[in-house]
């Protein structure tokens, strides 16, 4: 693939359409995310096992994984727009359900339907990316969306802490639903029809078009990167919080002071990194951030009682190779796809990606064992699986770049979108 000259200056709508897609990202984001720092929490108040822990964060990702397969056939027969707000919609009324939760098992059964609809929101978010904004400033743009994990935790896990320690862990996800009506009121508003795929469909049976996208090769290696591009996520992060207090000696009254220091780092370099992914490439920045990854994954999870200054740093330098990884391998596998089949390989890929991240969550939370003071043993283990699954995808992500490479531009450019605003 050549790179060709573009336009990189973006319009108001184009901007106005990555403030609609980084906010609803946002709370989506944010719905996951909170339940790390109410790990704690809800493991006293709710008494229940980091097993039962684990299947509460896995029973989204399951539930989701089934929704994106249910909905792959589909995703390229409507309006993305309708597409979104239909499974926006479901979301926000899961979350509110998750805020009602008396016990353990109505908490799991509102987070099985929350990931019936959440799981396929971010595919559909990437699938209107990769219609509106060209190859060469989709790095960028990437970048803009992916300020949504940063602002998750500067905002809102702050945020959520406060409430769940002065009003009880039910008030963060009521305070979600809250902006998530808002931002599903200014989608309404603002958002144009996004259709221009629908004039390349050919087959008009569904289960023939999810059977196509999941048997082209090119596609399955794009599935395979996404196995181990979730593992890192859903192994570390929903026993971080339990982490940092019982391992590391952190207070709860100080995990915001980390969440919101880590999210301002991460915030800046957000954009940052979605700039230096289109100019030195997406495929080489994903491999910097990935070796950066592991060696900081590697001493975090070994620390012992740890000054808060440094376990501040070691977030912050974490992040910073989090994000590159996640905004780089988001702009590289959105070029795997052909238009016509962009919103079935997306929510076939959200689907992988939540069921191996649910994988992820329960394998960690049988290795993960908690004693009776509260102290997490065979932590360290996960960071070595991690940093093991974060090193073999860098040669599955080099493959996938060398089979970009070899496209016309215009076959991973998008679709000839007449973008508003131009």
């Amino acid at each position: 693939m050549q790179a060709q000259p573009v336009n990189n200056k973006l319009t108001p709508y184009q901007k106005g359409i990555i403030a609609i897609l980084a906010f609803i990202q946002f709370t989506v984001v944010l719905d996951f995310m909170v339940l790390s720092p109410l790990g704690a929490q809800l493991l006293t108040e709710l008494s229940i096992t980091t097993a039962q822990f684990g299947w509460v964060v896995s029973g989204y990702a399951f539930s989701a994984g089934v929704s994106g397969l249910l909905t792959a056939g589909f995703a390229d027969r409507f309006d993305r727009k309708k597409l979104l707000l239909f499974f926006y919609s479901g979301f926000v009324l899961g979350t509110l359900f998750c805020g009602l939760a008396p016990n353990f098992e109505a908490l799991l059964a509102a987070r099985i339907i929350t990931g019936l609809f959440g799981g396929v929101i971010s595919s559909i978010g990437f699938a209107i990316i990769t219609d509106l904004f060209d190859w060469q400033m989709r790095g960028r743009v990437m970048g803009l969306v992916q300020m949504s994990f940063a602002a998750s935790q500067i905002l809102g896990i702050p945020v959520g802490l406060y409430l769940a320690n002065n009003f009880g862990w039910h008030s963060p996800f009521q305070m979600i639903v809250g902006v998530s009506v808002l931002a599903g009121i200014f989608m309404v508003w603002f958002m144009q029809p996004v259709t221009a795929h629908l004039k390349l469909q050919t087959d008009s049976n569904p289960f023939r078009h999810l059977i196509h996208t999941v048997s082209k090769p090119a596609y399955l290696r794009g599935f395979a990167a996404t196995v181990l591009l979730a593992t890192g996520g859903f192994m570390l992060m929903p026993f971080g919080s339990t982490y940092a207090i019982h391992n590391l000696s952190v207070t709860a009254a100080q995990l915001p002071l980390i969440y919101t220091i880590t999210g301002v780092f991460s915030i800046a370099f957000g954009p940052l990194m979605g700039r230096l992914s289109d100019k030195i490439g997406k495929f080489n920045l994903f491999s910097y951030a990935s070796v950066w990854g592991i060696a900081i994954t590697i001493i975090y999870c070994n620390l012992g009682q740890t000054p808060l200054w440094q376990i501040i740093a070691l977030n912050v330098l974490l992040f910073v190779g989090i994000s590159g990884r996640m905004i780089s391998s988001q702009a590289l596998i959105s070029a795997v796809p052909e238009a016509k089949d962009r919103g079935a390989f997306m929510s076939i890929n959200a689907s992988i990606q939540q069921v191996a991240g649910g994988v992820a969550s329960l394998v960690a939370g049988l290795i993960v064992v908690q004693r009776p003071d509260g102290y997490l043993e065979q932590y360290p283990l996960l960071g070595y699986i991690v940093s093991a699954a974060t090193l073999i995808t860098i040669f599955m992500m080099k493959v996938i770049n060398n089979q970009i490479n070899k496209k016309p531009v215009g076959a991973v450019a998008g679709p000839p979108v007449a973008v508003a605003g131009e």
